[in-house]
């Protein structure tokens, strides 16, 4: 599969309809970065720098999908709310600006009702949805239980909505644009591994898999991965590396497996049987000529 192409920087190069996620009299605002100051407030100091360069790497190639929620202060900038490990990403990406809510701090009566209301409207998708679940326990305190009596749905429910926000972007925007069901979704978020999830995500596209067969998949590497096997997924690597997984295996005598994502990144597994095995392995791949 080639190169997804950038979608633009900011909400609405993503979402046509970005209105549907606005509370009256504020909306998405695009707000530059050198407006913004972070909350001296925040509890969180430490932020996870690889996981940081991950997201960028994605905020690079799909824009920021989930807005900063930010209070105006004086001077006539801004100071974040909600979304700071965005906003960092943002900074690596080289984003000059970011698509923002903008409200009131003491605004949180009117906010939650907007928001709840929002929830209620028949046409929202799922991420709209997981905004909107966000957005209430972030920016509102609003535990899963109170958020739950709040829109009439259960914690179950509310969480899987949840969890939708940390799958991949373009896992995001399949869902956004109807590619995907809630429910390959559900299936997509019980695997750790985002590079494991985009493989399928892209065979779910190519193949029309029905929400069935991706649960068949994702059971087998299941069952495949407690057996000490590694997970197969058709296509993982391209074709022309089969003679470089084949001449691995043969050369080191042993079912070396190798996989790539579609950005070229990925790596080479060799099993080994016994410390014995490994010193065999260890000593062909050392030996000098």
């Amino acid at each position: 599969m080639g190169k997804r192409s950038a979608l633009g920087r900011g909400l609405g190069a993503l979402i046509d309809d970005a209105g549907n996620l606005r509370e009256p009299g504020t909306g998405v605002n695009e707000i530059d970065l050198s407006l913004i100051e972070a909350n001296p407030f925040q509890p969180r100091s430490k932020f996870d720098r690889e996981s940081l360069e991950e997201l960028a790497t994605s905020i690079k190639e799909f824009g920021l999908i989930q807005p900063l929620t930010l209070r105006k202060i004086d001077n006539n900038k801004f100071q974040i709310i909600a979304g700071e490990r965005r906003l960092r990403a943002a900074q690596m990406a080289g984003l000059k600006k970011v698509p923002a809510y903008v409200r009131d701090a003491g605004d949180d009566g009117m906010l939650e009702m907007a928001l709840v209301e929002n929830i209620q409207r028949e046409d929202l998708d799922a991420i709209e949805i997981a905004f909107s679940y966000n957005r209430l326990i972030e920016e509102c305190n609003l535990t899963q239980e109170n958020l739950s009596a709040r829109v009439g749905k259960k914690r179950s429910t509310i969480a899987n909505y949840l969890r939708l926000l940390k799958l991949p972007a373009v896992i995001q925007k399949g869902i956004r644009e109807k590619e995907l069901s809630m429910g390959h979704a559900r299936t997509l978020i019980s695997i750790d591994d985002h590079d494991t999830q985009i493989a399928i995500y892209e065979q779910i596209i190519k193949n029309d898999l029905s929400v069935r067969k991706v649960e068949e998949l994702v059971r087998k590497m299941g069952e495949e991965k407690e057996q000490g096997a590694q997970s197969k997924i058709p296509d993982k690597y391209p074709k022309a590396y089969q003679a470089v997984k084949d001449n691995l295996s043969k050369i080191l005598e042993s079912n070396v497996d190798l996989s790539m994502n579609n950005k070229g990144r990925g790596k080479i597994v060799i099993p080994f049987k016994s410390a014995r095995d490994l010193e065999r392995i260890v000593d062909i791949i050392t030996e000098k000529e």
